[in-house]
């Protein structure tokens, strides 16, 4: 099974797949998406994200290296390689995709039934809002644009298969433990 986890920033996607891995460390694995964009702080190459030059990845695309990718602005790029994929199944584990949300339609599209798709909702845009101010670590205007970005955002929460509210971090965990075990359930 793989499992596609999208959210508006700031609504707590990565800690919800963090707590799939960290619960489950021998059957989940985090896809690796690669991009243009240079590394930021202290990310790493190969673990954060592959951190590729434009001509590369306009290379791999020619080359149909990639499951699904974007430009998300002129120059920049996000996407998914195929031999992401292979990689995780061969190792025997489950594949966790943290994308963003087109990035998520577009794999869901993709895979079909092969992928449960799920989205991290906030309870409110004003608790969104609450949260990215609270972080510290944003400027006024990157949080007006991620709070009009995730209205337009919420907008495309009906494409997936699953919504898990994060109004209650212990609340979120166990709706999203009682998915994983829905699909589990229903694979045996």
């Amino acid at each position: 099974m793989i499992y596609i986890f999208c959210a508006p920033s700031g609504s707590g996607k990565s800690t919800m797949v963090n707590h799939l891995l960290t619960k489950h460390p021998n059957l989940f694995e985090l896809s690796i998406s690669c991009t243009t964009r240079p590394p930021r702080g202290k990310e790493v190459h190969g673990r954060e994200y592959y951190f590729i030059s434009t001509d590369e990845f306009r290379q791999r695309i020619e080359n149909d290296d990639f499951i699904e990718y974007q430009q998300v602005y002129e120059g920049l790029y996000y996407g998914t390689l195929k031999d992401e994929i292979r990689r995780i199944e061969e190792a025997g584990r489950q594949v966790l995709f943290d994308v963003d949300v087109k990035g998520g339609i577009n794999l869901k599209n993709i895979l079909g039934d092969k992928a449960t798709s799920i989205f991290i909702c906030p309870p409110s845009i004003d608790e969104l809002r609450r949260r990215l101010e609270g972080r510290g670590d944003t400027s006024p205007e990157m949080i007006e644009k991620r709070i009009n970005k995730a209205a337009i955002e919420l907008e495309d929460m009906k494409h997936f298969d699953r919504v898990v509210v994060n109004d209650d971090l212990n609340h979120a965990f166990e709706q999203l433990d009682a998915i994983i075990d829905e699909n589990r359930n229903l694979r045996r």
